[in-house]
C-alpha cells in the first residue's frame, strides 16, 4: 500500500497536469481522490460509493473517482483539511468539523440536541433550500459541499455503568469532539466531556480514560467498541451529518458539465446512503445485543431534551443561516 505522502505527491501531479490539459484534449479521464476515515461496512463509504456510482452513471467514461476509506490518508480532520490544501480533490468528513476548521459555524444547526427527528426529516432538510444555504456557506473556506448525510442518529455508549435517567449521566468521563456546541450539550446533560479524536476512542475506552462516549451505532460496530462498552442507551439526540465536500479552486477550474454532474450525485448520493444508515441503525441493534451488549431506553428522555432546549435558540441567536434552518426544521415537524 502506498504510504500517506506517496499518494497525495502523486495528486498534486495528477492535478496539475488535468488544469494544464484544455477541455477538448483530455483523452483521460479526470482523476479524483476521495478520501474519508470510516470503515468499509460504515455508511460514511457507502456514501463515498454512491457518490463515485452516481458520476459514473450522469458522465460515463468522463472521471475517475479513487476512494482512500478507513484513515488511509488520515483521520476525520485531516482529509478535511487536505481538501481545503487540495492535495486531496474530494473527502468525506465530519459536519462538526467544519466550524472547527473553517470558522464558519453554520453546520452546527443539524447538531442541534432533539431538533432532527429521525432519517426521514433528516433528508427533507439535507434537500430543502434551507440545507443547501449551509453548503453553500463553505465556499468561502475553499471546498464546495456536494452532499449532506446522516450516518447515524447518536446514543450513549457506556463501559460499565448502567444509564437509564438524567442523574446516571452525572460526572461519566464521555468522549466528544472538541467542538463548542458537543461541550456546552454534555456538561449539560451532566458529564464531563472529554475532547479526543475518533481514532483514540476504543483505546481510550479501554484503559478507563473514558467512561462512555456519544456515538452512533454504525460506529460502534465499524470501531468494535461492542468490545469495551457494553451498555447502550437509545437517546437519538442529534444525527452525524456528513459532508462531501471538494476542493473550490479544483471544482471551479472542471468543465460546467463536471461541476453540475458532481452537485447532481451529491444530491442523489443521500437517499441511498440515509437507506442504508436507517436498516444498519435497527439491524445493528440486534447485531450488538448478539455481542453482548444491553440496550436501554432513557426513561426520562422528556428531562434530558428539556435541559438542552435553551442551546437551540442561543445557537440560532448565532447566524441567520442557523435560525432560518431551525425554522424551516420546526415547520416540517
Amino acid at each position: 500500500m502506498p504510504t500517506r505522502r506517496q499518494v497525495l505527491a502523486f495528486s498534486g501531479a495528477a492535478a496539475a497536469a488535468t488544469f494544464a490539459m484544455p477541455h477538448i484534449a483530455r483523452a483521460e479521464p479526470i482523476r479524483m481522490m476521495l478520501s474519508h476515515a470510516t470503515a468499509e461496512i460504515h455508511p460514511g463509504h457507502v456514501a463515498a460509493v454512491e457518490f463515485k456510482k452516481a458520476m459514473e452513471r450522469l458522465l460515463p467514461g468522463a472521471t475517475e473517482i479513487q476512494i482512500f476509506p478507513n484513515r488511509q490518508l488520515g483521520d476525520d480532520k485531516q482529509n478535511l483539511e487536505s481538501t481545503i490544501a487540495g492535495t486531496v480533490q474530494l473527502s468525506l468528513a465530519s459536519g462538526v468539523l467544519f466550524p472547527l476548521v473553517t470558522g464558519r459555524i453554520a453546520l452546527d444547526a443539524y447538531q442541534l440536541p432533539f431538533l432532527i427527528r429521525d432519517y426521514d426529516h433528516f433528508q427533507e432538510m439535507a434537500t430543502s433550500e434551507a440545507g443547501q444555504a449551509l453548503l453553500d456557506d463553505l465556499e468561502p473556506a475553499g471546498v464546495v459541499g456536494l452532499s449532506m448525510v446522516d450516518i447515524g442518529q447518536r446514543n450513549f455508549l457506556s463501559r460499565t455503568k448502567v444509564v437509564k435517567t438524567l442523574p446516571d449521566f452525572a460526572g461519566l468521563k464521555t468522549r466528544i469532539v472538541p467542538v463548542p456546541l458537543h461541550q456546552q450539550i454534555w456538561e449539560k446533560v451532566g458529564t464531563a466531556p472529554v475532547g479526543l479524536p475518533y481514532g483514540e476512542v476504543y483505546g481510550a475506552m479501554e484503559t478507563g480514560v473514558l467512561d462512555a462516549v456519544e456515538i452512533n451505532i454504525s460506529s460502534i460496530l465499524g470501531e468494535n467498541l461492542w468490545e469495551i462498552g457494553k451498555h447502550l442507551t437509545l437517546t437519538g439526540h442529534y444525527p452525524w451529518h456528513t459532508v462531501i465536500s471538494a476542493n473550490k479552486t479544483f471544482f471551479d477550474g472542471l468543465p460546467q458539465e463536471v461541476q453540475q454532474a458532481m452537485r447532481q450525485a451529491g444530491r442523489e448520493t443521500i437517499a441511498p446512503t440515509l437507506a442504508y444508515t436507517k436498516n444498519q441503525d435497527l439491524t445493528g441493534r440486534d447485531d450488538l445485543k448478539q455481542r453482548g451488549v444491553q440496550i436501554y431506553e432513557l426513561e426520562d428522555l422528556a428531562a434530558m431534551q428539556e435541559r438542552v432546549a435553551p442551546i437551540v435558540d442561543e445557537w440560532s441567536a448565532k447566524s441567520p443561516l442557523i435560525a432560518n434552518f431551525v425554522a424551516a426544521a420546526r415547520a416540517k415537524a
